[in-house]
């Protein structure tokens, strides 16, 4: 068990048995063909232990956002022939949100799925916020297990909110400060420091007094920004300069004109934050590169544009250079490091944005929760660090 999650280890034996898995095969697709197929490749060493122990297995997955009927634009056809592929053997149902039953949650969709299937795998990290029939509804049914990538999601993530080597720095990031304020409350409860960059950062500007101009500007959370520094001041960092654009400019095209400008925390009228400065982007990594243990989620800047991408390069090559464990949380975080060339020096990439900003959140999600009800799950004791 992990964190009171059965995990393969903990299935009855799979030999000879039927296996339903839920995959997160969710890839982007161009003119009909498999643009990246990591999310498949990324599902492999649990349909290998799987079959290697003699498993009979049955992947499913949703893709895209059909409207809960059958959409030929997003047939999983070419998720299975890539997948016959790479893992013969291995079939593969049809997109689950063909039918309205996947996202209501329809316990007669969820015998529909099962029916024939002894055993039930949750590999699909980037799914298990959502309380789907797919994702929910197994564990109730039969023996069931978080799949190799969804136990390293919830032993990395659980580990952080649980017993993190110190000191702990997070960076948050991002356009909206609302979409962080329960993380970064959630954080404060275990991190030495939170560095604030991104468009959430003009929020607490304003609730320190500074003009932001056109800046990102959430007007009903000021007073939460406000209560945030009164209380936890010394803990949360924000960016002493920013990067801003001028009238006229136009995000991703330097052709438009608009002057670029580095300067302090206000920000004049009709001119827009869009990245950290110079001097907070030192500052920033000089905490990471301090820290044993740090996780980033949200970028500092539109990185997109190279005009406002260096902030957010110096934090991914602090987290890179970084000698403690560090821990990418998906999204655009996960983009950022992957287009500046750092992947491959961290130590755990999330698999979904916002499943892991929930897991860190609330310490639990709807799949993880499901497993650990499951009826070979057995109650985690009071020792049990999830219940810390």
């Amino acid at each position: 068990m992990l964190f009171g999650v059965p995990v393969l280890e903990d299935l009855p034996s799979v030999d000879g048995r039927s296996v339903l898995v839920r995959c997160d095969f969710n890839v982007p697709l161009r003119d009909g063909e498999i643009a990246d197929d990591h999310r498949i490749r990324a599902a492999l060493p649990t349909l290998e232990w799987l079959t290697s122990r003699g498993a009979k297995v049955t992947a499913v997955t949703h893709l895209g956002r059909p409207k809960g009927t059958p959409d030929p634009a997003f047939d999983v056809a070419p998720v299975r022939r890539r997948l016959a592929e790479l893992a013969p053997g291995v079939t593969l149902g049809e997109n689950l949100r063909f039918s309205p039953g996947e996202t209501a949650n329809d316990p007669d969709f969820v015998d529909e799925l099962m029916a024939g299937h002894d055993l039930y795998v949750n590999d699909a990290f980037g799914a298990s916020h959502r309380a789907h029939a797919s994702i929910v509804g197994p564990p109730s049914r039969v023996p069931s297990a978080a799949g190799l990538l969804l136990a390293r999601e919830v032993e990395v993530l659980l580990g952080l909110r649980s017993h993190p080597r110190r000191p702990f720095v997070a960076i948050t990031g991002g356009a909206k400060v609302s979409d962080k304020l329960g993380v970064i409350r959630a954080l404060l409860g275990v991190a030495d420091q939170i560095l604030i960059g991104g468009g959430m950062c003009f929020t607490f500007f304003a609730a320190l007094g500074h003009s932001v101009g056109s800046s990102l500007l959430e007007p009903d959370r000021i007073d939460d920004c406000k209560a945030l520094l009164d209380e936890f001041g010394d803990r949360l960092v924000l960016p002493s300069d920013v990067v801003a654009m001028g009238p006229g400019g136009k995000i991703g095209d330097p052709e438009a004109g608009g002057e670029v400008r580095n300067m302090g925390r206000s920000v004049p009228d009709g001119w827009m934050g869009l990245d950290i400065g110079p001097g907070s982007a030192a500052e920033f990594a000089d905490h990471v590169l301090e820290a044993s243990t740090v996780l980033w989620n949200g970028p500092m800047g539109v990185f997109e544009d190279p005009r406002f991408e260096a902030g957010t390069r110096s934090v991914a090559q602090a987290v890179a250079d970084c000698r403690g464990f560090t821990v990418i949380g998906g999204g655009d975080s996960a983009a950022a490091i992957a287009q500046f060339g750092f992947e491959d020096q961290v130590d755990h990439i999330s698999t979904g944005g916002g499943a892991s900003l929930e897991l860190i959140e609330r310490g639990d999600l709807p799949g993880v929760e499901a497993l650990r009800r499951a009826p070979n799950a057995v109650e985690a004791d009071e020792s049990d660090e999830f219940n810390e």
